[in-house]
């Protein structure tokens, strides 16, 4: 017996120096069956939830399912690339992104590759695409301001850096031109931008990438794009990358802007995945756990406090509606997550109205508190006019009888909305946003053609070369007018729209009384 032992463990020894120092044991399961988007493994008993896992031709897949004798993964790469029986093998590590100021002006995909043509993303340091959002006692309010260069979102929308405001409407009424605005906007502001496209098409991807490449946002912009014949996985997972990229500048003190285009398709591609994965459908087809899905996402946008490094991440995230249903499963989800939405109608999008912004359905639960002391004297009763104006405007329409005030009210109403067109890709400056709200509450414009008002405006940002330099600098950062500022300002916009003034007031009125716009 001692002999036997003796022999065993000699053999034991042996058996170990053979094996060389660095080698690791390495768990391998087998392909069951494999479906667009998701693949069916059997084996890895260690497998870990949201593991990443390597299939052949350097596909990756995240385990999803676990259950008793099998996993479900979503995989990462071309399902038709890979075969019922191939090995998969564990990684060890979840999904993680590549981060650090080298993104900054490249295209790439969630995986961290390339799509620019400019060689490979270099970078040592990466982050997990999920990580938990910071803690309450980590936060900061809101109080800076993310100015837009829009006129109806500075003044009566206001949107505070560290904010989640919701942009919604129907397809093709102009919510990726109001984030692309937003972003062309920050140039020279210390804002770092993310656009993350999921499933876009190719067409509208290449669109937006002309117009930050023309306007030299690239130089601060980090672009992340699946297209729509990417794999759903792509998509799942991009909003979460993107948002580990936002988070890493974050930490290091810096004011971040993140756009999700469209958080739509994001719910759809993972409706698809998860009906495919066999999870029970629910309300619409969405899994029960859509709610969270989007919910860990936009609470990771926050203002960190100073011992943090008073960073902020800011989300804009966009949302498509269907016949203008915003209480839709996916829409009240977000409009509940988010301190906000912008609205964009269909119909001030038919009558020409661009930005197409619902004042009335839109709401900004945080940037008022945040919005500057200049903007907030100047646009305080701007949203009560703009409403009464509307009220008074279906009467107009069928040709009701309205008395003077009412008259006066349509017309000063209808200069609102003419003042708050603004044209694509053109943000405007914090000072000239203000002069115009400034002329426009002190009714300055009422006697000016509806049609001259466009050339009016940009005669009052021209008189501003005129002013001191000290008015001027007050009016660049947006502090408070005293009221003498006040009054020397409203004297030079008098003097400059003196040109302008219409002559004949009863074609107006008459004009007005017929419900002409």
């Amino acid at each position: 017996m001692k002999h036997s032992f003796e022999r065993v463990f000699k053999q034991m020894r042996q058996s170990r120096e053979t094996l060389k120092p660095n080698s690791i044991l390495q768990e391998v399961g087998t392909i069951l069956s494999v479906s667009a988007g998701i693949a069916i493994v059997e084996g890895l008993p260690g497998v870990g939830f949201e593991e990443l896992l390597l299939f052949p031709r350097h596909i990756y897949g995240i385990a999803f399912n676990i259950d008793e004798h099998q996993i479900g993964v979503v995989l990462l790469g071309d399902y038709c690339l890979l075969n019922a029986g191939d090995e998969v093998k564990r990684t060890g590590r979840v999904m993680d992104i590549v981060v650090g100021n080298e993104l900054i002006g490249r295209v790439i995909d969630p995986l961290g590759r390339a799509l620019d043509g400019k060689g490979k993303v270099s970078g040592t340091q990466r982050l997990p695409i999920e990580r938990p959002a910071p803690a309450i006692m980590s936060r900061s309010p809101v109080t800076e301001p993310l100015q837009t260069g829009l006129k109806v979102l500075d003044a009566l929308l206001p949107i505070g850096r560290g904010q989640r405001e919701l942009i919604m409407g129907d397809r093709q009424t102009g919510k990726t031109s109001i984030a692309i605005d937003t972003i062309l906007n920050q140039a020279g502001k210390n804002v770092l931008c993310i656009y993350c496209a999921i499933g876009q098409k190719s067409a509208s991807v290449a669109k937006t990438l002309a117009i930050l490449k023309n306007n030299q946002a690239l130089d601060y912009t980090v672009v992340m794009v699946t297209e729509g014949n990417d794999a759903p996985g792509l998509d799942y997972i991009a909003p979460y990358a993107a948002t580990s990229i936002g988070e890493f500048f974050m930490e290091a003190g810096k004011d971040v802007l993140i756009v999700y285009d469209d958080l739509t398709q994001h719910a759809r591609s993972y409706r698809e995945l998860s009906l495919l994965l066999r999870r029970p459908p629910g309300r619409e087809a969405f899994p029960g756990d859509i709610f969270y899905l989007h919910s860990r996402l936009l609470e990771r946008s926050t203002h960190l406090n100073q011992e943090l490094g008073g960073g902020s991440l800011t989300a804009l995230p966009i949302i498509e509606t269907e016949e203008q249903n915003m209480s839709a499963y996916i829409p009240t989800n977000l409009i509940s997550i988010t301190d906000g939405q912008i609205y964009l109608s269909p119909s001030l999008f038919e009558l020409g109205v661009l930005p197409a912004v619902d004042v009335g359905k839109s709401v900004s639960r945080v940037g008022g508190k945040a919005q500057r002391p200049a903007f907030r004297s100047v646009s305080g009763a701007l949203k009560l006019a703009y409403a009464q104006f509307e009220e008074l405007e279906n009467f107009a329409r069928f040709g009701a009888r309205l008395d003077d005030d009412s008259l006066k009210t349509i017309e000063h109403g209808q200069r609102i909305r003419s003042c708050l067109k603004q044209a694509e890709s053109s943000p405007l400056p914090v000072a000239a946003q203000i002069c115009i709200l400034l002329a426009l509450t002190n009714r300055l414009f009422d006697n000016i053609p509806v049609d001259s008002l466009k050339n009016a405006q940009q005669a009052i940002v021209a008189s501003l070369n005129t002013l001191e330099q000290d008015l001027l600098a007050r009016l660049q950062l947006a502090e408070s007018l005293n009221e003498a500022d006040k009054h020397q300002l409203i004297s030079l916009f008098k003097t400059t729209l003196v040109s302008f003034s219409e002559s004949d007031k009863a074609t107006k009125l008459k004009t007005v009384a017929n419900g002409t716009v």
